[in-house]
C-alpha cells in the first residue's frame, strides 16, 4: 500500500484536510515560507548571473525535519500549498531542500491544487495531480529578487542621505506617491465660489418637487456657473414673478446590472465601505473562513481561495446558484441565462476563480451560530455578492421634467429629475456603490406631471457653496486606484498599506490615509533622484513584464538584468551627494508644504521667533521638520507641515488645563514637549503622562479623551489558556495588545480602549500563526513621559533580557522583583541617573598590544543553513 506525505501551508489546513484523506496520508504544514533572502549584503548577486542565497531559521528547520523524517517512511510527496504563486513558491522551497538532502531519491512527487477546501474539492485535486509549474516559480524569484535589490539598495541611500528615514520599496514608495500627491493636490487646492438654486414646485394636486436651473437668458447652465450672490439673487427675483409650466416630460426605462462576484480588491474595498474593515483584517478573516470552520463536527472551508483576480465562477457551481436565487428569492429573480463574467486579471496563470461560498446552501443564517462576529459580517458579504452576480437586473424608469418659468419678457428651463425602482432584481439581495448621479435621483420619485401643466411656484432658496478637492484616500480607494494603474497585485495590497503604516509614512485618520512628515521628505527625495522608479507607468510596466514571466513569455533573469542596469546606475549617480545638497532640493520641492505663506506677508523663510535666522527643513532620528539657521542660538521649530508660526513651541504658551481628574483631584493638561504633544496628570517626577497616539491632533483632545489615555495600559482580561492577563495599549509602532511578551497589532488606536477578550486573544493567535510568534524588540510598556529635568520621553520598555527603563540613549534594568507597570517617574528618573554615573566611571579600553599570532585549533560554529541558487 502506497504512503505519501502531504505538504500545506498552514496548521488549520492541515487539520482540515487530514480529516479528508485516509490514514494513507500525513498532512503536514510549512507554516509558510521556509526559506527566505536573509536580510543583509549579498542575498542577491547580480554579478553572479543573480544568485540567491536562502536562510532557513530555527523554527522552519523543526518544521522541515518533521517533514524529512516523515518523508522517510512513505512513498510519495504531494506538494498541496494554495493555487497560487505563493503557494507555488513555498511548494519549489520544500522541494529544493529535500532534494538538497536527498531524500526524494527515486520517490514520485505530485504538486495539487484546489480552490476550495471542501472534501469534494480536495479528493477531486488528487486524482488529477500535475507538475510544478516552472514559470510561477521564475515569477516569484523575479519579485522576490527585485523587491530586495530595491530595498536593500535604495534603503541605505535614505539612511545615509536621509536620517530618520526607514526604508523603500518597489511598490510601497509608489503606493505612498499616490499618498503625497493627493495631499498636495488638496494644499495647493484653491476654492471656488459657487451658488445653488432650489425651487421648489408644485402640481395641481398640490405635490411638490424639486427643480434646478438648466437655462437662463439663453445661456446653459452648470452646477458651478453661478459664480456669485448678485448672479444668484438676479435668477432668483426673476423666478418669484414667474409663471411656471410643464414645457417636456422624458421617461426612460433603465437597467442597473449587478456586479462581478468577489475579487481580493473589490472584497477589500466592500469590506472596508459597508464593514469598516481595514484591508488587513478583512484577509485575516477571509483566511479562516477558507480554511475550515466546524460545521456540525466537519471542519469545512466556508469559502474559495481568497487571494484571487478571476471574476468567473466555475460553471458546476451556477446551477445550485441559480436553484438557491429561485427559492429564497422566486422565480421572476433569474435571469434567462447565467451571466457570465469576463475576468480582468492580467494573467490567466494567477487569476483564479472568483470568492464565492463552496456551498451556497450554507446560508448565512444557516451558520450563524458557527462564526465569530466578523466572520459572520464577511460571509453575508460573500454569499450576498455572489447570489446578486446571478439574479436579474433591476429596472429603473428614470424621468427628467423640463419647466419653462416666463417672467414679462424673460424665460428660464428648470428641470426635475427622478426615478422609480420598478423591479429591484439583484438589489434584493445586494446594493452596489451608486454613482453621485445615480445617488441624487434614486428614490426621488416625482408626482404624476403632463406636458403643459400649470404649476405653482411653492419656495426659492439659495445657497453659497464652494468647490472641494478630491478626498484623501482611504484603503478602498487606494486599493482601487493601485488597482487602475495595475500596481501591485491582489495579494500584495494589504501588506503594502500595512508597511507604510508601520514605517511612520503614513496616518490612518478617520479611516482616510495622511502623509506623515517623514513620508513626503521620502517621496521628495525619490522624485528629485530617483523619479523613474516612483513613476506609476514604469511600476506598472514592470508589473506587466513580471505577468509575463509566469506566463512563459519572458525570462526572469532578463527582466532583472534590465532593471538592475538602470537602477544601479542611478544610485552611483547620487552617491557622493551630501546631506545639504539634499535638504536644498527638498526645500524647494517642498516649500509650499514646508514654508507656507505668513499672514502679514513677510518671507515664509524668516523666523518667526528671533526674525534674523532663515528656515530650513532638518532631518532627525523621529523625521523631518523646519529649524532656523541660527541653531542653536535659535531653538525655533515646527512640524513639517505645521501653519503655525509657533507650530512646535507651543510651550513657550504654557500648558492647557482640560480638567481636574475625578480620583485623584490632579489638573489633567495638555502639553507640547521635544517629542510632540502629551497629556499629563499632575505636576512633578510623580505626573502620569501619555503621548498622543498617530493620527490624534491636539485640537481634537478634550478631557474625556485625555483621561483615556492616562488610563493606559488597560487590562483586557485573563488569556483563557495561560490565566495570564492581556493588556492593551499604545506604543511607538502603534496601537497593540499584550501577553507574555508578544505584541500584536490593533487596527487602530480607538480599538485600544474597547477591545474585548475574544478579539485580543483572536489577533494574538494570528501573530501567532503568521509566524509573528517572536518579541518585538524594545516595544514600549508603559510611556512615563518627558523627564522632569532633561526632557525626552522616559519609557519602560521590554528587552530581549526582561523590563528596563529608558531615557534617551540610557538603559536601566529593572529589579526582578519589580512589576514594570508600577514603575513611577520617580524611580525611573533615580534608576537612569544611577546608571549614567556608573557608565561615566567606566574607564577608557585601552588598546591591547599587539600579540603574535598562535596556531589554534578551532571548532566551527553551526550557522543557518544558507543555499545559493544559481541560474536554472
Amino acid at each position: 500500500m502506497t504512503t505519501s506525505v502531504v505538504v500545506v501551508e498552514s496548521p488549520a489546513k492541515a487539520k482540515t484536510i487530514n480529516k479528508y484523506l485516509g490514514s494513507d496520508f500525513t498532512v503536514l504544514a510549512s507554516f509558510g515560507h521556509v526559506r527566505d533572502l536573509p536580510p543583509k549584503d549579498g542575498s542577491v548577486l547580480p554579478d553572479e548571473d543573480f544568485a540567491m542565497s536562502w536562510a532557513i531559521d530555527a523554527k522552519s528547520k523543526t518544521r522541515l525535519n518533521d517533514i524529512a523524517k516523515a518523508l522517510k517512511a512513505s512513498d510519495k510527496l504531494i506538494l498541496a500549498t494554495d493555487p497560487d504563486r505563493e503557494g507555488e513558491a513555498i511548494s519549489w522551497h520544500v522541494l529544493e531542500v529535500l532534494q538538497q538532502k536527498k531524500l526524494l531519491k527515486d520517490k514520485p512527487v505530485e504538486r495539487v491544487v484546489f480552490n476550495a477546501i471542501t472534501k469534494k474539492s480536495v479528493l477531486e485535486a488528487m486524482e488529477n495531480p500535475r507538475q510544478l509549474d516552472v514559470p510561477l516559480v521564475d515569477a516569484y524569484l523575479a519579485r522576490r529578487a527585485l523587491d530586495y535589490l530595491v530595498g536593500f539598495t535604495l534603503s541605505p541611500v535614505l539612511w545615509r542621505k536621509l536620517p530618520g528615514a526607514r526604508s523603500a520599496g518597489r511598490v510601497q514608495s509608489v503606493a505612498l506617491r499616490l499618498i503625497c500627491d493627493r495631499e498636495q493636490e488638496i494644499e495647493v487646492f484653491k476654492p471656488v465660489e459657487y451658488w445653488s438654486i432650489t425651487t421648489i414646485l408644485a402640481n395641481q394636486a398640490a405635490q411638490k418637487f424639486e427643480a434646478r436651473v438648466v437655462e437662463y437668458a439663453g445661456k446653459k447652465i452648470q452646477r458651478h456657473d453661478i459664480g456669485n450672490e448678485a448672479q444668484a439673487t438676479a435668477i432668483k427675483s426673476m423666478l418669484e414673478g414667474s409663471s411656471f409650466s410643464i414645457s417636456k416630460v422624458d421617461s426612460k426605462p433603465t437597467k442597473r446590472n449587478p456586479a462581478a462576484p468577489f475579487t481580493t480588491s473589490t472584497l477589500q474595498m466592500d469590506a472596508s465601505s459597508k464593514l469598516g474593515f481595514g484591508a488587513s483584517r478583512t484577509m485575516q478573516v477571509a483566511q479562516r473562513l477558507y480554511e475550515g470552520i466546524d460545521i456540525g463536527g466537519e471542519t469545512v472551508g466556508l469559502i474559495t481561495y481568497m487571494r484571487t483576480d478571476g471574476v468567473q465562477i466555475t460553471p458546476e457551481a451556477i446551477p445550485s446558484i441559480r436553484d438557491q436565487i429561485g427559492q429564497t428569492y422566486g422565480a421572476n429573480y433569474l435571469p434567462e441565462k447565467s451571466r457570465l463574467y469576463t475576468s480582468k486579471a492580467k494573467n490567466a496563470q494567477e487569476a483564479h476563480e472568483a470568492i464565492r461560498p463552496t456551498e451556497i446552501s450554507r446560508t448565512p443564517e444557516s451558520v450563524a451560530s458557527r462564526l465569530d462576529d466578523d466572520q459572520k459580517r464577511l460571509y453575508d458579504l460573500i454569499w450576498k455578492r455572489t447570489v446578486a452576480s446571478q439574479m436579474a437586473s433591476a429596472n429603473i424608469e428614470r424621468t427628467a421634467v423640463d419647466i419653462t418659468a416666463v417672467n414679462g419678457d424673460e424665460s428660464t428651463i428648470l428641470r426635475a429629475n427622478g426615478s422609480v425602482i420598478r423591479f429591484d432584481g439583484f438589489l434584493k439581495a445586494y446594493e452596489i456603490p451608486k454613482s453621485v448621479k445615480d445617488d441624487k435621483e434614486d428614490g426621488k420619485q416625482l408626482p404624476p406631471l403632463d406636458e403643459g401643466e400649470k404649476v405653482r411656484k411653492d419656495n426659492i432658496d439659495i445657497k453659497q457653496h464652494f468647490t472641494e478637492p478630491a478626498a484623501r484616500y482611504s484603503e478602498a480607494s487606494l486599493i482601487k486606484k493601485m488597482e487602475e494603474l495595475g500596481i501591485g497585485r491582489p495579494s500584495t495590497y494589504a501588506a503594502t498599506l500595512a508597511t507604510l503604516q508601520n514605517r511612520d509614512y503614513v496616518i490612518l485618520e478617520k479611516k482616510r490615509f495622511i502623509p506623515d512628515s517623514k513620508g513626503r521628505v521620502v517621496t521628495s527625495f525619490l522624485e528629485s533622484f530617483f523619479k523613474r522608479y516612483v513613476e506609476y507607468d514604469f511600476t506598472a510596466a514592470l508589473e506587466e513584464q513580471l505577468d509575463n514571466i509566469s506566463d512563459g513569455k519572458l525570462q526572469w533573469k532578463d527582466v532583472l538584468s534590465n532593471f538592475w542596469q538602470q537602477f544601479s546606475a542611478s544610485v552611483e549617480d547620487i552617491k557622493d551627494l551630501r546631506v545639504t545638497e539634499v535638504l536644498d532640493t527638498l526645500n524647494v520641492e517642498l516649500a509650499a508644504v514646508a514654508f507656507p505663506e505668513r499672514d502679514d506677508g513677510g518671507d515664509p523663510r524668516s523666523c518667526p521667533k528671533c526674525e534674523q535666522g532663515q528656515l530650513s527643513l532638518k532631518v532627525g532620528r523621529f523625521g523631518a521638520f523646519v529649524g532656523c539657521s541660527n541653531y542653536p542660538e535659535c531653538k525655533f521649530t515646527r512640524q513639517l507641515g505645521s501653519n503655525g508660526e509657533d507650530g512646535a513651541t507651543q510651550a513657550d504658551t504654557g500648558p492647557k488645563i482640560l480638567g481636574t481628574d475625578p480620583q485623584t483631584q490632579e489638573d489633567v493638561t495638555l502639553r507640547s514637549g521635544r517629542f510632540g504633544p502629551y497629556v499629563q496628570r499632575g505636576e512633578g517626577k510623580e505626573a502620569k503622562r501619555g503621548g498622543l497616539p498617530k493620527g490624534w491632533s491636539p485640537d481634537d483632545i478634550d478631557f474625556e479623551k485625555a483621561l483615556l489615555l492616562l488610563s493606559l495600559p488597560r487590562e483586557v482580561g485573563a488569556h483563557p489558556e495561560s490565566g495570564k492577563m492581556i493588556t492593551a495599549g499604545i506604543g511607538r509602532y502603534g496601537p497593540f495588545v499584550l501577553h507574555e511578551g508578544l505584541y500584536a497589532n490593533l487596527d487602530n488606536p480607538e480599538e485600544v480602549f474597547v477591545v474585548g477578550l475574544n478579539r485580543a486573544v483572536s489577533v494574538l493567535a494570528e501573530k501567532i500563526a503568521n509566524g509573528g510568534g517572536r518579541r518585538r524588540g524594545a516595544a514600549s510598556l508603559k510611556e512615563l513621559g518627558e523627564h522632569p529635568d532633561e526632557g525626552g520621553m522616559v519609557a519602560v520598555k521590554d528587552g530581549r533580557y526582561g523590563p528596563y527603563v529608558n531615557h534617551g540613549k540610557i538603559n536601566a534594568t529593572l529589579p526582578k522583583d519589580k512589576d514594570p507597570v508600577s514603575v513611577t517617574m520617580a524611580e525611573a528618573v533615580e534608576m537612569i541617573t544611577a546608571k549614567a554615573a556608573k557608565s561615566s566611571k567606566k574607564p577608557a579600553k585601552k588598546k591591547a598590544p599587539a600579540k603574535k599570532p598562535v596556531a589554534k585549533k578551532t571548532t566551527a560554529k553551526k550557522k543557518a543553513p544558507v543555499k545559493k541558487t544559481t541560474a536554472r
